[in-house]
């Protein structure tokens, strides 16, 4: 129920108890943010007689911010407002979880609007973590959910398994004599090759899942990330040189505040193991179409980030994503 005091005529009749140069107007059952216009009148034997002038009010607005999880997080700005006012919304997801966006799909947060209506707002949460398959993964903001941990690894810290491009097992040595898609060398291509000079071309871009050590070693809907989703978490994300128990590498923050870290693994080639402590690498699921011999990587050190091309049959990390 709103109220609203208005001016009327001098009242001549006993109506309120005495005479009075006011009254008090009682609405119920209106929509906010409406203009309400009426007047007093006095019924008399079935006669209406009008009193004093026809006035207005605008009713107040009420918003209403509901959270659609109350156990991922709360929110804040309900309540009942003069219209036109600005009213700010707030949601706060609890840990481990995120704010994604509002009901009208706007993603600002915290949010202010003005209020011209009755109107309610829902503050969309979701888990900022989760597990598929046996295997956890974190949500940095971005196109894809990436896993805390290597192929391979048990923990975001330890280096997990070396794989050659398009290969789903680890080997102990890594060159074109082993690698399973030629025939012993780099321009014998027999499987991903766009280009008769390294091989029999099939025109194939990107790695089948037969062929993707992530969905091979994982299985659930894991994958190994492309080169556009690499660049994602390149350009999108904080890289800070870290150590974690131990173990050199790079925390990855998204803009969401939740981050994985990528161990400097380094990588294999031949018989050997180069760069542990000092660098990382890890594939994409991309080839590089210009060079069928070469498969799209990210690379860092410890003052350096950037995306490369690699040697398909030398051993690198893979980082999967879902």
């Amino acid at each position: 129920m709103q109220s609203h005091k208005g001016k009327k005529a001098l009242c001549t009749t006993d109506l309120v108890g005495e005479n009075s140069d006011e009254y008090t107007v009682a609405f119920t059952g209106l929509e906010g943010g409406k203009m309400l216009y009426y007047n007093a009148y006095l019924l008399i034997n079935d006669m209406k007689y009008i009193y004093g002038e026809v006035d207005s009010v605008h009713l107040d607005v009420r918003l209403t911010v509901n959270s659609s999880n109350s156990s991922f997080g709360t929110v804040t700005g309900s309540g009942t407002y003069d219209h036109l006012a600005e009213a700010t919304l707030t949601a706060t997801p609890k840990p481990h979880y995120m704010f994604v966006k509002w009901s009208d799909e706007n993603t600002d947060n915290p949010r202010t609007i003005i209020v011209n209506e009755d109107v309610t707002y829902t503050a969309i949460f979701a888990g900022a973590k989760g597990n598929e398959n046996g295997h956890e993964w974190v949500d940095l903001g971005l196109s894809v959910k990436w896993a805390t941990c290597n192929v391979g690894a048990t923990s975001p810290e330890e280096y997990g398994n070396y794989y050659a491009w398009g290969e789903t097992e680890p080997k102990t040595t890594y060159s074109w004599a082993t690698y399973k898609w030629c025939n012993g060398s780099y321009n014998t291509q027999n499987k991903y090759c766009t280009s008769s000079t390294y091989g029999t071309v099939d025109n194939k871009t990107v790695l089948e899942l037969a062929d993707d050590a992530a969905r091979a070693n994982w299985g659930g809907q894991w994958r190994m990330p492309t080169d556009e989703e690499w660049t994602e978490l390149r350009e999108n994300c904080t890289w800070t040189w870290t150590t974690k128990n131990g173990v050199n590498g790079y925390e990855v923050k998204g803009t969401n505040g939740n981050s994985i870290f990528l161990p400097a693994a380094g990588y294999r080639g031949n018989d050997d193991l180069y760069g542990v402590g000092g660098d990382g690498s890890c594939w994409s699921s991309s080839l590089v179409t210009g060079n069928p011999s070469d498969a799209c990587c990210v690379n860092f050190y410890s003052d350096d980030v950037y995306g490369s091309s690699r040697s398909r049959g030398y051993g690198r990390s893979v980082r999967p994503v879902l």
